[in-house]
């Protein structure tokens, strides 16, 4: 019985290993830095300061996290502040 739950989980990693990945946006965190997963594997991946993709470890799970807080507040704050027009004199 175990070698069938092993059989229909290398499935996925099967299917990735001939076709290669199929990977879907799963979490954007700013303009730039999304957070990716294969749908099929289940493999989780980043995009890092050079903009390559790179796997999701617990370190870069925790950077992308206080990246997407201070994007939010940044872009909440720019949100707030009131339009005034430019004083020329």
């Amino acid at each position: 019985m175990k070698t069938t739950n092993q059989k229909t989980a290398s499935l996925p990693k099967l299917y990735c290993s001939l076709f290669g990945h199929n990977y879907e946006v799963t979490k954007q965190v700013t303009y730039f830095v999304k957070e990716y997963t294969c749908k099929h594997c289940k493999r989780e991946l980043t995009t890092n300061s050079n903009g390559n993709l790179i796997e999701l470890t617990p370190k870069f799970r925790e950077i992308n996290s206080i990246l997407e807080r201070i994007h939010s507040s940044k872009l909440a704050r720019i949100k707030n502040r009131p339009f005034t027009e430019p004083s020329y004199f």
